[in-house]
């Protein structure tokens, strides 16, 4: 399942519909950039410090949550931790059904409809 997808939710598009990007065939050199889109995967309480780091950063942070790793208790602990962050810093924070939270930097918002609804 593409990013998208899992972003706005399954479509009727297949993989064949996608073309594959090769990374050598762009400027990957993300120093120069100003915010960065960073991708990360939540298994247990230690993993949410370099997605604070980041956040801190003003980095965006794409996170996958490993559920059967971590108790509801622990998501719940782990949930507080990172919209803490978001208010700190002026950002936003969604989570994208059970499997994924995003978490922005100040003046980065997150709407939440889908585009063309």
């Amino acid at each position: 399942m593409g990013l998208m997808s899992k972003l706005l939710g399954s479509s009727a598009n297949s993989t064949e519909d996608y073309v594959e990007l090769d990374a050598e065939d762009f400027d990957t050199d993300g120093a120069a950039a100003a915010v960065q889109v960073r991708f990360a995967e939540i298994g247990d309480k230690n993993d949410v410090i370099g997605i604070k780091d980041a956040v801190y950063d003003g980095d965006i942070v794409v996170a996958d949550i490993v559920r059967h790793s971590t108790s509801d208790r622990t998501m719940e602990h782990i949930v507080d931790e990172l919209k803490q962050v978001s208010r700190e810093v002026g950002g936003d924070i969604v989570q994208k059904e059970d499997d994924q939270i995003v978490i922005t930097p100040a003046s980065v918002g997150i709407s939440r409809s889908k585009l063309g609804t």
